[in-house]
């Protein structure tokens, strides 16, 4: 009986993962994985793991990770915005601590495959759109390391969320994880990821907002508040027409603004390639440059980690990862810059 390792979080996506292998006839091990210190929040749901660990009479083991994401990921995110940047902690933490240190605990225990609650697809060899293309988490998996995808399974790609919260629902004591509300994206930001920086800097230091000219036209409340393609917050004298941010020179306390079309980007440059086939050659693709974003044809250079879109996107954030499709196939990905 072939071992799979399985993230169990205590809320539903990982609650049916587990059950629908124990079912398909794995031997189910669990681990619940510590990444952050919010007060309150490991205890009650490693609880929950737990009480679905012991509906399945399997083992769960928790797995103190914080310093290592700590180190990766929270303060990957502090620094970014630090410096002006917009990061995706989510992909940088797939990559180094949940397909990557998990990998790693699994590999301790001899277990041969690796379970999370995403909703993704895999062959064995690329990553895939979920079928719930409403909640498809592909685009977070474009970096994980290609060498462990043959061991990767994602048992919810096929199923629609309503149909994994039914199937938890019909079992009586997961209907309270059935119907519990849905985890935030970034899973240690409560409400804004600005709670996060003002514990560490004071954010709310007033600059100046500048044109694309660099003449200054108004001014904002602390340049850690703003992303690309934000319209709202800072003051522009005189303006009729909506304004957005442009870019942002967090050495200077300033932003930069501009109408619409001043957003659009056909051209940028990636960093941190990762491609899980080896392509040697330019290659076309439909790119996402950010998660919540419409594919858009274009074309890599791998020669010189340059992308070109047929077509312009607005909103382009340093930091923020270019994900590179071939219908629902992911090719890889790179990090703006």
């Amino acid at each position: 009986m072939k071992k799979v390792l399985v993230g169990m979080s205590g809320g539903v996506d990982s609650t049916v993962s587990a059950i629908l292998l124990q079912q398909q006839g794995y031997e189910v091990v669990g681990v619940y994985m510590k990444l952050h210190t919010k007060e309150g929040y490991h205890e009650k749901n490693f609880k929950k793991a737990q009480r679905v660990a012991e509906y399945l009479d399997i083992d769960i083991h928790f797995l103190d990770l914080e310093d290592e994401f700590n180190s990766n990921v929270y303060n990957y995110f502090v620094d970014s915005y630090r410096v002006g940047l917009t990061p995706n902690p989510c992909v940088i933490c797939n990559r180094t601590i949940k397909f990557g240190k998990m990998i790693e605990f699994g590999d301790s225990l001899g277990i041969d495959y690796i379970a999370t609650g995403h909703y993704a697809k895999t062959d064995g060899r690329y990553i895939y759109k979920a079928k719930d293309l409403s909640k498809d988490q592909s685009y977070f998996l474009a970096q994980i390391n290609r060498d462990i995808v043959d061991r990767l399974i994602f048992p919810l790609g096929d199923m629609l969320k309503d149909d994994v919260k039914e199937f938890a629902s019909k079992i009586d004591i997961f209907q309270d994880i059935a119907s519990q509300k849905e985890s935030s994206e970034i899973c240690f930001v409560e409400n804004d990821y600005t709670e996060i920086l003002e514990k560490y800097m004071d954010i709310n230091i007033e600059g100046n907002t500048l044109n694309s000219k660099g003449e200054i036209v108004g001014n904002h409340k602390g340049y850690m508040h703003y992303t690309i393609g934000k319209r709202r917050g800072f003051f522009v004298n005189g303006a009729h027409d909506p304004h957005f941010v442009l870019d942002i020179n967090a050495q200077e306390n300033e932003i930069i603004v501009g109408k619409r079309d001043e957003l659009a980007v056909s051209e940028f440059n990636i960093k941190n390639l990762s491609l899980f086939d080896d392509i040697k050659e330019n290659f076309r693709a439909t790119i996402k440059v950010r998660y919540r974003t419409q594919g858009v044809e274009g074309s890599i250079n791998i020669e010189d980690n340059s992308v070109v879109l047929d077509t312009p996107v607005y909103g382009l954030a340093k930091e923020q990862v270019a994900v590179f499709y071939d219908g629902d196939r992911v090719l890889g990905g790179g990090i703006i810059y």
